[in-house]
């Protein structure tokens, strides 16, 4: 065992702190940012829609193909959180592991995800403020949509300023609500479709686990669009600092989050599959869903249970936006302390903990994000895919990094790694780079432009640590100073 200082408390006690304030988060609450994050109601009424185009009635066992990729992934992170405590993430581990540079250079990309995440979701707001009134029979303006993003973007910040206790319990409880309701729909569509008073008659197929007739390249291809519904699995790392025992907290916290959402949404993929009925009608009928939840919701419970989802999908869009703020406010923070970015984006409130000026920051980059699209004569529906998008290629970089950072990590002496353990991360990394590989390929306008706005927001991150050698020598400084167990 080598001895060293935990970064969060190098610098000494005149360092900015997070969560000063509290008493220390639990391994749910740490959990309840990662599900926030993840949107799973958001995830499940609109993600299955395009695996089902894809592969037919095999979309359940899709999502489990992409539980298994997620998991390859996840585990660079819980592996290394077990040794690592900082509110950087991606950060803090790939600076560890492979070098200030290169730590930079992967929160630099992870800022660039949950920034781009925070301004597709605030569109994300918008399309289900609008459909949730449409429920009630009112239609809003064409720039009514502007205003709900100002909205919730200013409600954001309220709740992110206050303690991250506040927050991460009112992602909590909107999240159970969130996953009790889609259970709910779920189970009764299982149980009318085994006693034959479901509007469809093709009973429980349990050939929906199996890839039927799909090659696996069709099955793997579609994965990719499982997949994306664990992206920001990872947030509930940027509360390392301000959780108990965070060591065990945090990978406990990671690995439930991916597991708990791994058979939530198999099981609902599963119900929504057969309760849209295996032939080809149900089918064809998945495939060109607007809302899965909604339309099987109305179908199975009635109107009225569509208006509940309705609102439940609003209320966890929020969430995903607190999430998103939250954990983009963090990373910020954790650059900036190091020298990033103005020293004033490091302060903390010293009643709560809270990064202020770097959650205010976040917040006003977010609806700046959305009225240049907005500019641009693009809607909440644009503002929602095309972020998410870009979001997804720099996220696809950050998680790289880890994966590769873990895979060196487990080569050092002492590193508590078993050496085939190294397998999983390689694996975790092959099917990352199938996932950037889909989304660059076979794109069309503007869509192809994508890529190229990622590659120059990663791009900016090295050249910022390159042209800016003390900033990799503080990051060092601190980095290196990590508690290795």
């Amino acid at each position: 065992m080598s001895t060293h200082t935990d970064p969060a408390r190098v610098a000494g006690p005149d360092e900015p702190q997070l969560g000063a304030g509290g008493r220390g988060l639990g391994v749910w609450e740490v959990a309840a940012l990662s599900v926030g994050f993840m949107g799973p109601v958001m995830a499940m009424s609109l993600n299955g829609i395009g695996i089902a185009g894809l592969v037919g009635t095999a979309v359940p066992f899709t999502f489990l193909v992409s539980f298994v990729g997620t998991l390859l992934v996840a585990y660079a992170f819980v592996r290394l959180t077990r040794h690592f405590t900082h509110a950087g993430s991606v950060y803090a581990l790939s600076g560890v592991t492979l070098g200030p540079r290169a730590g930079f250079f992967g929160g630099f990309a992870l800022l660039g995800t949950y920034l781009f995440f925070a301004a597709c979701i605030a569109g994300a707001c918008a399309v289900f403020f609008e459909a949730m009134l449409e429920q009630f029979g009112v239609t809003m303006p064409f720039w009514g949509w502007l205003l709900v993003a100002i909205a919730v973007a200013a409600l954001t910040l309220v709740l992110n300023l206050r303690e991250s206790t506040v927050t991460t319990r009112t992602l909590l409880v909107i999240g159970m609500a969130g996953i009790l309701a889609m259970v709910v729909l779920a189970v009764v569509i299982v149980a009318k479709v085994a006693s034959g008073s479901a509007p469809v008659s093709t009973g429980v197929d349990l050939s929906t686990l199996t890839p039927g007739e799909n090659s696996w390249n069709a099955v793997m291809t579609a994965s990719v669009f499982g997949f994306l519904s664990w992206a920001g699995f990872e947030s509930g790392t940027s509360l390392a600092e301000e959780s108990r025992d965070p060591k065990r907290t945090i990978p406990r916290a990671l690995l439930g989050a991916v597991v708990l959402a791994g058979v939530l949404y198999t099981f609902v993929m599963f119900a929504q599959t057969i309760g849209y009925g295996t032939d080809a009608a149900g089918q064809e009928a998945f495939a060109g869903a607007s809302s899965t939840l909604t339309d099987l919701g109305a179908s199975y419970l009635g109107r009225w249970f569509a208006v509940l989802i309705s609102v439940v999908a609003f209320l966890v869009a929020l969430a995903s936006l607190l999430s998103s703020v939250a954990a983009a406010a963090r990373l910020l923070f954790a650059l900036a302390r190091d020298g990033f970015g103005p020293s004033v984006l490091a302060r903390t409130d010293a009643r709560t903990g809270v990064p202020t000026v770097a959650t205010a920051t976040v917040v006003g980059t977010t609806l700046a994000l959305v009225f240049l699209l907005a500019g641009l004569r693009g809607g909440p529906v644009e503002v929602y895919y095309w972020y998410a998008t870009i979001a997804t290629l720099c996220m696809v970089v950050a998680y790289g990094m880890t994966s590769v950072g873990v895979l060196r990590h487990a080569f050092r002496p002492g590193s508590g790694i078993a050496r085939w353990e190294a397998l999983v991360p390689v694996l975790g990394l092959a099917y990352l780079g199938y996932v950037y590989l889909v989304q660059v390929t076979g794109q069309e306008a503007p869509y192809t432009y994508f890529p190229w706005i990622a590659g120059a927001w990663c791009l900016l991150g090295a050249v910022v640590i390159f042209a800016k050698p003390r900033l990799a020598e503080r990051i060092g400084a601190r980095l290196t100073a990590e508690d290795l167990e």
